[in-house]
């Protein structure tokens, strides 16, 4: 039998276009509801999932206990990426399948200025304290868990009196970017937040007797119809292969 390239040619399309409708009819849309401290992290190895496997991840960012009310409200998703005692909370809600809880990374607090400003050295206490009332303006999150630890560390350091009248509420996202506007002198947020804004410089993590880290978990939807996909995502994002990207994203791998 004489070999027909023609033939070979229209086969090989026929097989190349029946596995392409195959992997379309079984993609998933997989929506994620996610805290922005993972952001930097989604932003790269979201795309890679879907070109590896066909589903389409739609993500929605706002800080975790907006999360929370969103989900308590009653909206739908298939992953939320927040933080661990707001996952463990809707876990007891019933919210989020109890065995799909995952922690991803942990990120602690910092500081930024702008860029070409000088770097207070914040590496102690009494540095970290200066550093907070020479400042003549100062950004922190309203509801994000790094916001309101900050208020309550102020009380602590015995400053709130001095540092209200310097304080500005900020929206969810990264405060960062009202520093490299021009807009405050500092921002505080986790580090993860802050390390990728342009304009801003990050002057190094809060003194360890003041740290906060906080974990960051992803769990899965009750009656998401993707949970197969949702669990590789997850998978994902855990991968030893994801390591030197959390890390270079301020956020610290969970030992396992």
């Amino acid at each position: 039998m004489r070999f027909n390239p023609l033939a070979f040619i229209a086969q090989t399309a026929l097989i190349i276009l029946l596995l392409s409708q195959d992997i379309t009819a079984n993609a998933a849309e997989i929506k994620v509801l996610s805290t922005h401290a993972v952001l930097e992290v989604l932003s790269e190895l979201g795309p890679q999932f879907e070109r590896s496997t066909g589903h389409k991840l739609s993500f929605s960012y706002d800080p975790a206990n907006i999360i929370k009310r969103q989900i308590e409200g009653g909206s739908a998703f298939d992953i939320a990426i927040v933080t661990r005692g707001v996952i463990d909370d809707l876990t007891k809600q019933g919210k989020i399948v109890a065995d799909s809880r995952t922690d991803i990374g942990r990120s602690g607090l910092g500081v930024a200025v702008r860029e070409g400003a000088p770097k207070p050295d914040i590496s102690a206490v009494d540095g970290f304290k200066l550093a907070l009332l020479s400042t003549k303006s100062l950004i922190r999150s309203t509801e994000g868990t790094s916001g309101i630890y900050f208020e309550k560390l102020l009380e602590r350091l015995g400053i709130a009196d001095e540092m209200r009248s310097k304080i500005r509420l900020g929206p969810s996202g990264r405060l960062a970017e009202f520093v490299a506007r021009g807009e405050v002198e500092m921002a505080v947020q986790q580090v993860s937040e802050l390390l990728p804004v342009q304009g801003s410089q990050f002057v190094g993590p809060f003194p360890p007797e003041l740290q906060l880290y906080t974990i960051f978990s992803a769990g899965i939807s009750p009656v998401s119809e993707n949970r197969e996909a949702a669990e590789a995502f997850i998978k994902s994002l855990t991968a030893s292969t994801a390591v030197p990207l959390l890390k270079a994203k301020g956020l610290e791998p969970i030992s396992r």
